[in-house]
């Protein structure tokens, strides 16, 4: 961070904006990873039932492209805005 005192207040609303923008973009990488997580997980688990014979795969009521697009839509600004407290102009 920058020397705090130096800064005025539009240059602190400026560098607040620019932070939760960067929190935005890594908190939708984290939904990504988890939902590929989830996918991947939910494909093991399938397989390992298939081999054992223990019934379907978990995966058959699923709409896993559904679930992909959901997982890699971009976040409405109106998100960011709510999240950033900040009122939409």
């Amino acid at each position: 961070l920058p020397d705090l005192t130096t800064l005025n207040n539009d240059d602190l609303r400026d560098l607040i904006r620019k932070l939760v923008e960067e929190e935005n973009e890594v908190s939708y990488q984290r939904r990504i990873l988890h939902g590929k997580i989830d996918i991947l997980r939910a494909e093991l688990v399938g397989r390992l039932q298939e081999q054992v014979g223990e019934g379907e795969s978990s995966l058959s009521g699923v709409d896993i492209d559904r679930l992909t697009e959901i997982l890699t839509s971009r976040p409405q600004a109106a998100d960011s805005d709510e999240k950033a407290g900040g009122n939409p102009a």
